[in-house]
């Protein structure tokens, strides 16, 4: 039996589908449909339904999937124990913000690779929300305040921000000074999402209005600056703005309080090593230093 048809399996059992299994594998659809078929012939079952929304398991291929993981996990561990102390191997497709990655996380990604030569790094910066499972994803660099999911986060690192707003904004519009007054603001922002500010020892929730929305930490940033509006924004995108005075911070009685930079994985019960091997070396460069909270859409 081969390593390979139960290792395709199992990723088609796990993402729902053959389209998002073959780009989680780095294959071709044709690939993944052979391989499978292969499988189900040497077997003599029917392991999977295929149906027009992906493919579901049978009653033999869901019992049949675990005993698949469990080998297959088998083998990966046998895999690294051959390896030299230390070694990885395989291909770590990994997710990271477009507005924190590049300058944040891509020099600790190149580290990764540094250390391990054997090792294949994919990393996709975007700020939009991606689906881990569905898009092939080992796992994904978050920043800020996470939503409740059935995904499996480790911090790794503290993430500080402030809220924001140009000295035109400032001349035009007063700056606030209390939760009452945010609300009654303009306000750059992602979507539709609640403002979150310390009030002494406790966090209260705003609603903000505003006419410019984008899911770019980095656009947010912009508009706030071109004076639209107040905007919370983390401190390694406002920085520089507000060294130049082209920001202020506003709201200081009532920061933001303090975010987190997060590595999330798809639900199990053991992170593949190579994972425990970037979530670590995270924790060694964020935690040894004080980064600046999250962007909306970062």
């Amino acid at each position: 039996m081969d390593i390979q048809d139960l290792q395709t399996f199992v990723e088609v059992a796990d993402t729902g589908g053959i389209s998002p299994a073959a780009l989680r594998l780095g294959v071709s659809k044709s690939i993944v449909s052979r391989r499978l078929a292969r499988l189900e012939a040497e077997l003599g079952v029917q392991l999977l339904a295929r149906n027009t929304r992906g493919a579901a398991l049978t009653e033999a291929g869901a019992t049949f999937r675990d005993h698949a993981a469990r080998a297959c996990a088998e083998i990966e561990t046998a895999r690294e124990t051959i390896l030299p102390t230390g070694e990885l191997c395989g291909r770590l497709r990994v997710a990271a913000p477009l507005s924190f990655g590049p300058a944040h996380v891509a020099p600790v990604l190149a580290e990764l690779a540094r250390r391990h030569p054997q090792l294949q790094i994919h990393t996709a910066y975007s700020d939009r929300f991606v689906d881990l499972i569905a898009e092939g994803f080992d796992c994904a660099i978050r920043v800020g305040n996470l939503q409740d999911s059935n995904l499996i986060a480790r911090r790794v690192g503290p993430l500080l921000g402030k809220f924001v707003a140009s000295p035109d904004y400032i001349k035009t519009h007063g700056a606030p000074q209390t939760p009452e007054e945010l609300a009654a603001h303009q306000a750059v922002m992602q979507g539709t999402e609640a403002w979150q500010l310390q009030d002494g020892d406790k966090v209260i929730s705003v609603r903000p209005q505003g006419r410019f929305k984008a899911d770019s930490g980095v656009a947010l940033a912009v508009a706030a600056a071109a004076g639209l509006g107040v905007a919370v924004l983390p401190d390694y995108l406002v920085d520089d703005y507000i060294a130049s005075g082209a920001l202020v911070a506003v709201m200081t009685r009532h920061p933001p309080p303090p975010a987190g930079i997060y590595v999330i994985r798809p639900p199990g019960q053991h992170p593949p090593r190579k994972v425990r091997a970037l979530t670590e070396l995270l924790i060694e460069c964020f935690e040894g230093r004080h980064l600046p909270v999250s962007a909306p859409g970062s």
